[in-house]
């Protein structure tokens, strides 16, 4: 047989083995598959619907529970409204039957007799003097706090953090940055040892920590954006009013140390959350790569999360009188805004 001949019957075989093994992977492995999806497409619906109904029994629950605890609240803060009404309107009553004694008694009796009713009428005098000033209580205004959990605060949390796509596109505002901050091309906020020279002094700009501004502001709604922290060991990270102070090394200018900052922070291994000088420590088992910010004016709170696994760092609550803007500040390498 000639070697063309040869080479043919040898691409022949190899064929044929093909096609065998395609039949087979038709007839055996392909049909096998068919249940075993259809098992595992079982067996995660199974999941699926167990982990919500569960997820459901707990939402129902907490819900009956806090509707109870805010019904409870208001009827106290009504009772207490109702027997405030009608102790002072009873007070009331007797406050104008004893200036109706005490007119009658000018107007009626002569000089003599008012001397011989005189102890009477100090008698009636003293017990209007018994009845004192109505007092503001906040027992009597509804206790927002009965309606406090836990669990529907972080439930909100996440359900906001893993369905919330889009960030806050930030923009550092130069005009605050310190002269120890210098701004990359990659929006990058960096720390430099040394003052610079170049940057012009100006009202907005910070003289003295290394700290810098977003341009943004915000004053409604719910507000969300994140910070690359990874090549950073000093960092400092939050929220303040527009009118914190800029200029010298007083804690008025220090974030973190005024009533108008917020801030999470970190130096080296220990992190923390500041607001006026009152330090709370954050125990954290890894130090994040980025740090997400969220801010929800409506509800008045402020949220510290870690993007990569969406777990709560640090929420605050806290009433804001005024629009917040983004604030940072940099002791150590960089930080940078996520795009």
């Amino acid at each position: 047989m000639l070697p063309s001949q040869n080479k043919i019957v040898d691409q022949c075989e190899k064929l044929q083995l093909q096609t065998a093994g395609i039949e087979k992977y038709l007839a055996d492995v392909l049909p096998s598959k068919i249940p075993r999806v259809a098992s595992t497409a079982r067996t995660a619906r199974e999941m699926i619907i167990q982990r919500l109904h569960f997820i459901r029994n707990v939402c129902d629950n907490e819900e009956q529970r806090l509707l109870e605890e805010i019904h409870a609240e208001e009827e106290r803060a009504q009772q207490g409204i109702l027997t405030q009404r009608a102790h002072w309107t009873e007070s009331t009553m007797k406050l104008s039957g004893i200036r109706n004694y005490l007119v009658d008694m000018l107007t009626e009796m002569d000089d003599l007799n008012l001397i011989v009713s005189e102890n009477k009428m100090e008698d009636r005098t003293e017990e209007a003097e018994g009845i004192l000033e109505p007092q503001e209580s906040e027992k009597l205004n509804f206790n927002i706090n009965c309606c406090q959990s836990p669990l529907l605060n972080r439930l909100w949390a996440l359900s906001v953090l893993c369905c919330t796509t889009a960030c806050e596109h930030l923009t550092f505002d130069e005009k605050t940055m310190s002269p120890l901050l210098a701004l990359s091309d990659n929006n990058s906020l960096n720390f430099i040892p040394k003052k610079a020279k170049d940057y012009p002094d100006g009202p907005e700009r910070f003289d003295h920590w290394p700290n810098c501004l977003a341009v943004e502001s915000f004053q409604k709604g719910i507000h969300m954006w994140k910070v690359n922290v990874e090549k950073c060991c000093a960092y400092k990270l939050g929220i303040t009013y527009r009118s914190i102070a800029r200029k010298g090394s007083a804690n008025d200018a220090r974030l973190g140390y005024n009533p108008v900052s917020w801030i999470f922070s970190r130096y080296d291994k220990d992190f923390s959350f500041s607001h006026d000088s009152q330090h709370h420590p954050v125990e954290l088992l890894k130090s994040p790569k980025q740090v997400g910010i969220l801010v929800d004016m409506d509800a008045e709170e402020l949220i510290f999360f870690d993007p990569s696994t969406c777990v709560i760092l640090y929420s605050h609550q806290t009433r804001f009188s005024a629009p917040v803007s983004p604030a940072f500040a940099v002791a150590d390498e960089s930080i940078s805004l996520e795009k």
